[in-house]
């Protein structure tokens, strides 16, 4: 016997609030139905589906993608700095502070120093 309906679970996140709602819901449900059965938006008001990305287990989907037993919808946060650049500035510090290479951007080579103070002495 085919069941009617599938176990789902629908998370939303914010830094210092997270949820994970498991709810059941009719086979062939999409993400939209999926995430207004859980009633989360009733929970975090600032999900507005026309900014935030929605996935399931960490791709992204559209809306009206139909879910599977047991599937994770996961409502995104919409990114408040563009990662590039995020990274760039980390990088940028770490050279300034001594953490990286000036020249590679890597890690710092230990060797590197020690044979300089042996070919001094």
């Amino acid at each position: 016997m085919m069941s009617s309906a599938i176990n789902i679970e629908v998370v939303y996140g914010l830094p210092e609030k997270q949820s994970l709602l498991s709810l059941k819901v009719p086979v062939n449900s999409t993400v939209l139905q999926a995430i207004e059965a859980s009633g989360i938006q009733k929970i975090y008001t600032d999900i507005d589906l026309n900014e935030n990305k929605v996935g399931v287990w960490n791709r992204t989907c559209k809306l009206n993608d139909t879910l599977f037993e047991g599937d994770r919808v996961e409502i995104y946060r919409p990114m408040i700095a563009d990662p590039k650049e995020v990274r760039k500035r980390r990088a940028e510090k770490a050279k300034d502070e001594g953490r990286a290479d000036k020249v590679t951007g890597g890690r710092p080579n230990p060797m590197k120093n020690n044979k300089t103070e042996q070919n001094d002495q």
